[in-house]
């Protein structure tokens, strides 16, 4: 598994690999004068160990050849890093955008059903945890395998004996860290899963502190994160004690390695077989062999943090995207507003029927409410008109063109939506008017403000249109909010209107005012109102009575009353709980 993530991780890298070139070039040279540098000072050593024999001449000489050594293996590991950290880097913006246009192109399904701070996580701490273990991970492999090798071929010229000694010792620190890392992975996965449904807590808890408060939730929710909490401790916990264990293990097999190359080397000196200078040398290389081992199992918290955190990102990428628009796919320029709804069935779990056999005939220009009980299909019709989901089976057609033959952004720009929800995004007032049409003109962003009732509010802004919102858009009002959306639907002037709950969080006076706005604007133009107060659509062509998915009741405001059926009992209820 670990592999085709690592390959996978690797496509990422293919469009640096000049970088990757360089750097490999940039590691061999660093590493090679890193390994000659012992040779020198061994011989250094021998031009010294003699009682009142020192060549000072060829010391000099050998002093200066180590210094320059010295430095230019410090460049060329300097520009290893350089070219490592830009393939890093440049790795991980290339996965984040990935993932980014990933989630961007998922069905709403999956947005829907899975929580947002878990998605949040995947997208950002995930990916930084992969880059974490690239940046060391990789360039520790580099260096590591060209250290191993060369170190290898130098104790060979030098003394056979010794090098297969310390060869054959090696084994052991390699499979110390081999069996501790199978013991972290699994850690280190649960860890990774662990922190995901944190975050998702976290970030409902923030989202919705307001309802927290409100319904005095904040002990339970304190208990829902201490019990995550602890779990991550404790996979937390393990996962770095396993991974704590790589490193001491392998350093005292690496202790046991250089004891036996320093006994061994004396050994050969006392009886001639290698120099005090080659002695020196060999316990150099002794370490040298094995720092490599003890720098990747250094890393083994990293690499396993970082390929679990890859499958948490993966898993997002190999999910099934939104069903794409066909090749030839019909554009809709203008429309006059015809609908045709026929033999529909749609539900969001299969188990669950919904919309059953829906039938619906709309004619250019007409104003249709949609009413019923929570649960009813109300909101689901709005997410099919514009194919927010896709229907099980039979059609809809706008302008006689089938939905699923014109591409999803050109049905959606014939719509002008309003939703209960209001949705603002962090920028200047101005911006978020001009959402839907990003070259409208100052004027008219003012004219479609104005006609919101928005204006008023706005001029007493900070900075009036400048006035930046913040994330939460917590600087403004529920009312204004909704406002400022009802301007953005207003400037774009679209041929066919949503207005779902559109007037819910603002005050009577306004949106009185803003049901004038909308009835100018409903004009000639096909418009679906979904209200709960029944009293706001009176003046609707047609209204829709669903229940369980189906239409119970067709007809305009009088013809329901006088049928005294469900929207009479419906609506006048409403005023009796009032009364």
């Amino acid at each position: 598994m670990e592999k085709s993530v690592l390959r996978r991780i690797l496509q990422y890298t293919k469009p640096y690999r000049l970088y990757l070139i360089f750097a490999l070039i940039s590691a061999i040279i660093s590493v090679s004068l890193t390994l000659y540098a012992p040779v020198l000072i061994g011989d250094g050593i021998d031009l010294i160990v003699g009682k009142n024999d020192v060549d000072f001449k060829n010391l000099f000489v050998i002093l200066t050849i180590l210094g320059g050594t010295i430095l230019l293996s410090a460049l060329f590991q300097w520009l290893m890093s350089l070219c490592m950290n830009t393939i890093t880097h440049r790795t991980i913006r290339d996965i984040r955008i990935s993932i980014f246009n990933k989630i961007s192109d998922m069905p709403l399904k999956y947005i829907d059903a899975n929580s947002h701070g878990d998605l949040m996580s995947r997208v950002g701490n995930d990916v930084d945890q992969i880059s974490d273990g690239l940046l060391q991970g990789f360039s520790q492999l580099f260096t590591g395998i060209i250290t191993i090798i060369g170190t290898l071929a130098f104790m060979l010229s030098i003394n056979v004996t010794i090098a297969v000694v310390v060869v054959l010792m090696t084994p052991i620190s390699l499979f110390v860290a081999s069996y501790i890392a199978k013991k972290s992975h699994s850690m280190f996965r649960e860890q990774s899963a662990t922190r995901g449904e944190m975050s998702g807590l976290v970030e409902e808890m923030i989202g919705n502190q307001k309802i927290v408060k409100a319904f005095s939730y904040e002990n339970r929710a304190q208990d829902r994160f201490e019990e995550i909490n602890s779990r991550l401790y404790d996979c937390g916990v393990k996962a770095q004690f396993y991974s704590a264990m790589t490193n001491p293990s392998t350093r005292f097999v690496n202790g046991l390695v250089y004891a036996a190359v320093g006994v061994i080397g004396a050994i050969n000196a006392i009886n001639g077989g290698i120099s005090i200078g080659q002695i020196s040398c060999f316990l150099s290389y002794a370490n040298q062999y094995t720092k490599p081992f003890n720098e990747i199992s250094g890393v083994v918290n990293e690499l396993q943090n970082a390929f679990a955190s890859a499958k948490r990102v993966f898993e997002i990428m190999d999910k099934e995207s939104e069903k794409p628009d066909i090749a030839d796919a019909v554009e809709v320029k203008e429309t006059d507003g015809k609908i045709e709804i026929k033999h529909v069935y749609f539900s969001y779990n299969k188990k669950s029927p919904l919309i059953e056999d829906f039938n619906l005939d709309i004619n250019p220009g007409q104003r249709i409410a949609i009413v019923g009980p929570t649960g009813c299909g109300k909101t689901t019709m709005i997410n099919l008109l514009m194919r927010f989901y896709d229907i099980d089976s039979g059609s809809i057609k706008v302008s006689n063109v089938e939905i699923q033959n014109m591409a999803r952004n050109n049905l959606r720009s014939l719509y002008g939506m309003v939703l209960q929800e209001s949705w603002l995004f962090s920028g200047t007032v101005k911006q978020n008017i001009a959402y839907g049409k990003i070259d409208a003109t100052d004027e008219e962003i003012i004219e479609a403000a104005k006609s919101a009732h928005a204006h008023s509010f706005i001029k007493r802004l900070p900075q009036g249109y400048d006035t930046v919102i913040s994330d939460e858009a917590d600087n403004i009002s529920q009312g204004q909010k909704q406002l400022l959306c009802i301007a953005r639907v207003l400037l774009t002037r679209p041929p066919m209107l949503i207005l779902d709950e559109a007037t819910s969080n603002i005050d009577t006076r306004t949106e009185i005012k803003i049901q004038k706005v909308f009835g100018e604007m409903m004009k000639g133009r096909t418009s679906f109102i979904v209200a709960h107060r029944l009293s706001t659509i009176k003046e609707a062509d047609s209204i829709i009575v669903m229940n369980k998915g189906h239409i119970i009741e067709q007809g305009n405001h009088q013809e329901l009353i006088q049928k005294k059926g469900f929207y009479a009992n419906l609506y006048n209820s409403q005023f009796e709980l009032e009364d």
